[in-house]
C-alpha cells in the first residue's frame, strides 16, 4: 500500500459510507465510485497476473477490464463505475460466498 493516488480537491456532501476491501475498513462518501475510494486510500485493485505488479485501473470509465473487484456475495463489480454502498465487502480475488442478508 502507498499514499493516496487520488486526492479530493473540493469538499463533497453526502452520507458517510463504510466498506471493506480485502478485510481493511475504508470510508467514503455516498456517490463515490469503488475505484475512487480505493485510490484515495492508497489501495490497488489487484495485482497483474504476469509479474505481480499492482494494478489500479486503466481507462477509469468502464471501457476496459482492468478494475474488476469481487463482491463477498458473489460476482464481479467494475470498480470505476460502481458506486460504493454502506457495508460492502470487496476483494481483489474471488472469495467464498458470505451469508446472504435476505
Amino acid at each position: 500500500m502507498t499514499g493516496a493516488q487520488f486526492k479530493r480537491v473540493t469538499p463533497r456532501s453526502g452520507a458517510p459510507v463504510t466498506l471493506s476491501f480485502d478485510g481493511v475498513p475504508l470510508t467514503a462518501t455516498a456517490g463515490d465510485s469503488i475505484l475512487a475510494t480505493l485510490l484515495s486510500h492508497g489501495r490497488f485493485v489487484r495485482h497483474h497476473e504476469f509479474g505481480g505488479g499492482p494494478r489500479a485501473g486503466f481507462c477509469l470509465m468502464g471501457a476496459c477490464q482492468d478494475c474488476w473487484v469481487w463482491s463477498g456475495h458473489g460476482g464481479r463489480l467494475r470498480a470505476c463505475t460502481t458506486p460504493v454502498a454502506d457495508g460492502m465487502a470487496l476483494f481483489a480475488e474471488p472469495q467464498p460466498l458470505l451469508p446472504s442478508h435476505e
